[in-house]
């Protein structure tokens, strides 16, 4: 019997060449995990010192031992002061870098961010404010950084229409006036048309006067015979 033709046996489709480098470039390396857990350390010290603050404030108000409210407090606010900024930085990464991202991601990214926030600051105070904490913190981050979006939206449109009104021509007490393109060049028509008209009425007196001496030269001349 003539052996039976060998069947190719099925091969696994590979993956794209750049699929385990494009994973890769999703998480973020070393030095950039160090340097969210920087920033976010040294935001949520700062957050912390007001948080002590506050805190020892509200424990004198109450009667209550400042110390332990301050240090209640200020750990509460580095809690949420740096979940939010680990958070929002992971974030970043992941969706390309702040400078990659429309406004509209980083209104979602805070978002999210304050919600983690809200998560861990709720924590603090008992399972009955995780929900709260998310939904507060997760819409004053929110509705922040939508506020400073457009506030920056709006000085970099009014940054070119602020330089081109700095000159000395731009002022009211000026006599001069600045000219558009347009504005100059309905000058200059106007201004040749002006010249094409006098012009005009130059050549029509120097043909009167041309007629004028023909006709004072043809008598002159018959008299003359």
């Amino acid at each position: 019997m003539a052996p039976s033709p060998q069947q190719p046996t099925p091969q696994r489709p590979s993956a794209p060449a750049g699929a385990d480098q494009m994973y890769d470039n999703e998480m973020p390396s070393t030095n950039q995990l160090k340097d969210i857990l920087t920033e976010s350390v040294q935001i949520g010290a700062a957050a912390g010192g007001i948080g002590m603050l506050v805190g020892a404030g509200a424990g004198i108000l109450r009667s209550a031992p400042p110390t332990l409210f301050a240090l209640f407090a200020g750990l509460q606010w580095f809690g949420l002061g740096s979940t939010y900024i680990a958070s929002r930085g992971l974030l970043w990464h992941a969706w390309g870098g702040r400078e990659n991202m429309s406004s509209s991601d980083l209104v979602k990214a805070s978002g999210a961010a304050g919600g983690v926030s809200g998560m861990v600051g709720g924590m603090f105070r008992g399972p009955s404010n995780i929900i709260p904490g998310i939904l507060f913190f997760g819409t004053l981050a929110t509705s922040s950084t939508y506020l400073s979006e457009r506030l920056k939206r709006g000085s970099n449109e009014s940054e070119p229409k602020a330089k081109a009104k700095t000159g000395w021509l731009d002022s009211k007490w000026s006599p001069m006036k600045r000219l558009s393109d347009e504005e100059y060049e309905e000058k200059l028509e106007e201004k040749i048309l002006r010249i094409n008209a006098e012009i005009a009425i130059i050549d029509e007196n120097i043909a009167a006067l041309r007629a004028s001496g023909s006709k004072s030269s043809k008598p002159s001349g018959q008299d003359s015979k």
